[in-house]
C-alpha cells in the first residue's frame, strides 16, 4: 500500500470513528450506583454512534484498578473509562504509588452526574439538628462515632470535611455498604453515618437526615437543609461521575464522545433515570472537566491532608 493510500485510509477512519464496539470500563462493582448511572447513558451514547458498547465493570481501589487498565489501552477512542474522583483525586492523596499517573494518563472526555451524600441519625439519638451534633462532638472529642462505606469514600470525605470547617472531631467506622450503614443506625448500633442521599431517602421515616452535603439542596430530599444553609458556610461535598480516554487519544475522538454524552444527559427519560437515583445531570465540556478534576484535587488535599 502507497503511503498517499495509508493517509487517506486513516483520514476516513477518523472520521467514521466508531467502527465497532466500545468497551466501557466501570470501575464499580455491577448493581451499584455508578453502574445504574452509567448503564442508561452508555445505552443511549451507543443509538447516537450506531455502535455498542460493552461494559465491564472492574471494581476495587476506589476505581483504581479500573483507570490502570484504560491508562494502558490504546489510545484509540475504543476504551473508555467511567469514574468518580475516587480514581483521579482522592487515590492521588492517599496512595503513594498509584500505577498511573491521573495528570498525564487520560484526556477528560466530560463530567456526567454530579451528587452529594446525606448526614443521618437515629431517632432515637440526642440529636435533632447539625447544631446538636456539632455542639456534642465538640464536647465530647472523638467520642460520637459515625459510619461510611470505608477510608477515602465520598461519606469519608464528607465527615472530614465538616470536622475541618466545624472545628469538632468525631470517630470513624468504616462499613462495605449502604445497607449495613442504614441497619447499624436504625438499629442503634451507631448514632450517625454520611451515606447516599438516595440511601437515605428510602428509609427517611425511620432516620433523621440532618443535612446534605452539596452546596445546595438536592431535588431527592428537597425538604433537607445543605450544610452551608446550616451555618457551615461554603461547605460542598459533591462528587461526580464523569468519562476519560487514554491520553494521546485524538481531539475529534473525544469532540465525538463528549457530544454524544450531552445528548444523551439532556435526553428528558435520562434525566428522570438519574434523578430516581439520587444524581443531577451536569454535563461539561472536556476543557471544563480538566478544571473542575484540579479543582477537586487542591480541595480534598486540604481536607485530607493539610501539610
Amino acid at each position: 500500500m502507497s503511503w498517499g493510500v495509508l493517509m487517506f485510509s486513516t483520514a476516513l477512519w477518523g472520521q467514521n470513528y466508531p467502527l465497532k464496539p466500545i468497551r466501557f470500563i466501570i470501575g464499580f462493582p455491577a448493581g451499584g450506583s455508578a453502574d445504574a448511572a452509567a448503564r442508561p447513558l452508555v445505552a443511549h451514547m451507543g443509538r447516537q454512534l450506531g455502535i455498542g458498547f460493552v461494559i465491564e465493570n472492574h471494581g476495587g481501589a476506589a476505581g483504581s484498578v479500573a483507570a490502570q487498565i484504560v491508562a494502558r489501552a490504546p489510545a484509540d477512542g475504543y476504551t473508555l473509562l467511567w469514574s468518580s474522583p475516587g480514581a483521579l483525586t482522592i487515590n492521588r492523596i492517599l496512595e503513594k504509588n498509584l500505577p498511573y499517573n491521573p495528570d498525564t494518563a487520560f484526556i477528560p472526555v466530560g463530567r456526567a452526574l454530579s451528587f452529594c451524600n446525606a448526614l443521618i441519625v437515629g431517632l432515637d439519638t440526642e440529636f435533632n439538628s447539625l447544631t446538636q451534633l456539632i455542639a456534642a462532638a465538640k464536647a465530647r472529642p472523638g467520642q460520637i462515632s459515625y459510619a461510611t462505606q470505608g477510608v477515602g469514600s465520598a461519606g469519608h470525605l464528607s465527615a472530614k470535611m465538616l470536622e475541618k470547617m466545624s472545628q469538632m472531631e468525631m470517630s470513624h467506622v468504616p462499613y462495605k455498604g449502604g445497607t449495613e450503614i442504614l441497619t447499624a443506625v436504625v438499629g442503634g448500633q451507631l448514632p450517625a453515618a454520611f451515606l447516599s442521599s438516595t440511601s437515605a431517602a428510602s428509609l427517611k421515616q425511620r432516620i433523621r437526615i440532618l443535612a446534605v452535603t452539596s452546596l445546595h439542596r438536592t431535588s431527592l430530599l428537597p425538604e433537607v437543609a445543605s450544610m452551608s444553609e446550616l451555618g457551615i458556610k461554603g461547605y460542598d461535598a459533591s462528587f461526580w461521575y464523569g468519562i476519560l480516554v487514554p491520553a494521546h487519544t485524538s481531539e475529534k475522538i473525544v469532540s465525538t464522545l463528549n457530544q454524544a454524552l450531552k445528548q444523551a444527559i439532556a435526553d428528558p427519560e435520562i434525566e428522570r433515570l438519574e434523578k430516581n437515583i439520587g444524581l443531577s445531570p451536569d454535563a461539561s465540556s472536556p476543557a471544563e472537566f480538566v478544571q473542575i478534576i484540579k479543582n477537586d484535587f487542591i480541595r480534598w488535599k486540604k481536607v485530607i491532608d493539610p501539610a
